[in-house]
């Protein structure tokens, strides 16, 4: 497609756009007086209009029924998580029972690696890459630590060749050869969160299993955003949050996948609450902890119901939608907010350039592109864009992230960044 740099080009696709009706549902921001383009998906997603409904059809239940909504709610809530697990499924690539939505990110990450992050003789290494997001850094510092090992021994990252900013997928699978039966865990970001590089899962899976390691994945800029097959790539397990792509409240429920080869493994150590305990016996109150089979076995509490109810009513849209839908949306805006970059940095070369430093190639994204800022005060051209409405991130020292997000973004959003961050170069 030949892309322009125009005001009516930009409506023209998006007259076009046959998921163009969704934007209007969801609140758009309007705390200026401009009209806010937001790109901070990746960050935090949008709220659907349907949110208060479901959260509001809750807290009648709670006032109607008291402790009796968890059986006699019109979604009763001793079960509220199973109205997710079908359609949380779909977006992952995973069958039903390899997933449950439960707690948060790094809570779900920190009880994935107590089952599967298993240290013993030689085997005590974790495979990450550099710059990963801070808590996955801690997390698995912490990991690390709490079996006595050393973090310059047995935690092994993965940096960007010298002068490249992207992690060659190569180098990864080379390393995992190299420390091979050394090697315990490889847990790497699915999306990395500063580059917005989609890695490989299935090649890195397969990969790690070669070696007798167990390959896992946070998925918080991957899911809602990425068409993920977890089941068939043999993935150990993963998690992720729902607040940035998945658009449901700020902080709100995650994710957890564990893959039907450990489904019946009651052996696995693990962190145990009384909401993984086989449902038959739950209320029997007995000692003895026996873990629901799959992925529900790692829940500790019951459910955070009007967390979830926020989640559900994203998971509906999503559904009606369809992951295909998205996606084919997703590579159309991206690609355009890579020619709109590209151009305007073409033009004004002399003064200013942007490097992007998402790979271009679509197949290694998702709905982001990172760019490097060169030859002007970056900070003071991010706050010119912030003030004229748009909504990005700010990384230090001089890059800036945009989350095209295919739900809610338009074309127009796009051609509007352009036409604000040309007029801040003139500034």
């Amino acid at each position: 497609m030949q892309f322009q740099n125009t005001l009516a080009f930009a409506k023209e696709m998006d007259e076009k756009d046959p998921l163009k009706k969704y934007r209007e549902q969801f609140f758009i921001p309007n705390f200026q007086d401009q009209p806010i383009r937001y790109f901070t998906g990746n960050s935090l997603g949008l709220q659907p209009k349907s949110t208060g409904e479901y959260i509001q059809r809750e807290l009648n239940d709670w006032a109607k029924w008291g402790v009796e909504g968890h059986f006699h709610a019109e979604r009763p809530w001793f079960s509220y998580h199973e109205f997710l697990t079908n359609k949380a499924a779909k977006i992952v690539g995973a069958l039903p029972k390899e997933v449950v939505i439960t707690h948060s990110l790094t809570t779900n990450l920190h009880l994935l690696m107590v089952s599967f992050f298993q240290p013993k003789g030689k085997r005590t290494k974790i495979l990450c890459e550099a710059k990963a997001f801070p808590s996955d850094q801690y997390a698995l510092e912490s990991q690390i630590k709490f079996h006595g090992l050393s973090m310059e021994h047995d935690l092994v990252e993965i940096s960007p060749r010298e002068g490249k900013h992207i992690i060659e997928e190569d180098d990864i699978i080379q390393k995992i050869k190299e420390v091979g039966d050394e090697l315990a865990m490889v847990m790497i970001g699915g999306v990395n969160y500063y580059t917005g590089q989609l890695f490989d899962m299935e090649r890195i899976t397969k990969a790690a299993h070669e070696v007798g390691a167990i390959a896992g994945f946070d998925l918080a800029h991957a899911a809602g955003n990425i068409d993920l097959k977890l089941h068939d790539w043999n993935v150990d397990f993963a998690a992720w949050c729902t607040y940035k792509y998945l658009n449901s409240s700020p902080g709100g429920v995650a994710g957890i996948f564990v893959h039907e080869k450990h489904a019946k493994n009651k052996d696995l150590p693990r962190f145990a609450g009384w909401w993984g305990h086989d449902k038959e016996t739950r209320f029997q109150m007995t000692k003895g902890f026996q873990p629901i089979e799959g992925a529900e076995g790692w829940q500790l509490s019951n459910a955070p119901v009007l967390g979830m109810a926020a989640h559900l009513a994203s998971l509906d849209i999503f559904e009606e939608v369809g992951m295909e839908n998205l996606c084919e949306k997703r590579d159309q805006l991206t690609a355009y907010l890579e020619y709109i970059i590209d151009d305007i940095s073409e033009k004004h070369q002399e003064k200013c350039s942007f490097e992007i430093i998402t790979p271009r190639d679509q197949k290694r994204r998702g709905a982001q592109i990172s760019m490097l800022v060169h030859g002007a005060e970056a900070r003071k051209l991010f706050d010119f864009l912030t003030e004229k409405g748009v909504i990005a991130d700010w990384r230090e020292p001089n890059v800036i992230r945009l989350a095209p997000v295919p739900m809610y973004n338009s074309f127009e959003d796009v051609f509007f960044f352009g036409k604000y961050l040309e007029e801040g170069i003139g500034q």
